[in-house]
């Protein structure tokens, strides 16, 4: 069971998430005590004897910290700043009530990345309106300073357009030297395979004449050992015979 102190805290947090994700005026000032507040019952809640699991306070810290972060990243002054200091933001990972679908310190985190890059695309697309439309004959009569910061910025935007054309060239080659560089491959590959598969058959044509030559060996030595053993059983029988016959003309001496 939830002690008294978490059930006021999380109520708390939850409220905190909710005036988080709502459009905030600059001279609300509600949110960033709440916050406060937030850290001191987070302070209470470690020190208490009925305190949650580690697990549950980590995820805890992890939603304050992330609001603390947020409340930081809109007091800067430029939103460059803002959407990088957003970027380092790590919201929560559990819901923090039962009815939330997905936690809602993510949910303002996808909102305040979308409001500070939105902000930083504004400004950027103003300053190039500024200088693209400005009106030359107001160029002629400005300072020579703001003449001379007005030319390097223009010169500045040209290095970066003529820096976007390389890369884009540069990927275009790219692409092109890949693709040149598959169909290379494809028909080395396929070159391959016609190879390998002249040498099966070969392999196979001159397994079948081997095969052949071998059956004809085979018969031809089964031929020759039987007329070599004809050829003894005949010496054989005439070397007996022979004995036979010198024994009777030849009586023994005696």
């Amino acid at each position: 069971m939830a002690s008294r102190l978490e059930i006021n805290f999380i109520r708390l947090l939850s409220r905190c998430e909710t005036m988080a994700s709502e459009k905030r005026g600059e001279t609300e000032w509600r949110l960033e005590k709440y916050v406060a507040a937030l850290v001191d019952m987070l302070v209470a809640l470690r020190k208490s004897p009925s305190k949650p699991t580690q697990e549950i306070l980590t995820e805890y810290t992890r939603k304050v910290d992330f609001l603390k972060g947020l409340l930081e990243a809109e007091k800067l002054a430029s939103p460059t700043e803002k959407a990088l200091a957003n970027q380092f933001l790590a919201p929560g990972r559990t819901p923090t009530i039962a009815n939330e679908r997905m936690p809602a310190t993510k949910t303002v985190h996808i909102q305040s990345k979308a409001r500070f890059t939105g902000e930083m695309r504004d400004e950027l697309l103003g300053t190039r309106m500024s200088v693209k439309d400005g009106d030359l004959r107001n160029r002629r009569v400005l300072p020579l300073d703001e003449r001379q910061s007005a030319a390097e910025l223009d010169a500045v935007m040209q290095h970066h357009h003529n820096l976007q054309e390389k890369l884009a060239e540069d990927m275009l080659n790219l692409a092109r030297n890949l693709k040149n560089n598959t169909l290379a491959a494809q028909n080395i590959i396929k070159q391959d395979n016609q190879t390998l598969s002249q040498s099966m058959r070969q392999a196979d044509l001159n397994f079948e004449k081997l095969k052949t030559e071998s059956e004809r060996l085979e018969q031809h030595t089964k031929k020759s050992v039987n007329w070599l053993l004809w050829l003894m059983l005949i010496l054989v029988s005439f070397t007996f015979i022979s004995m036979i016959l010198f024994i009777r003309i030849f009586p023994r001496l005696r």
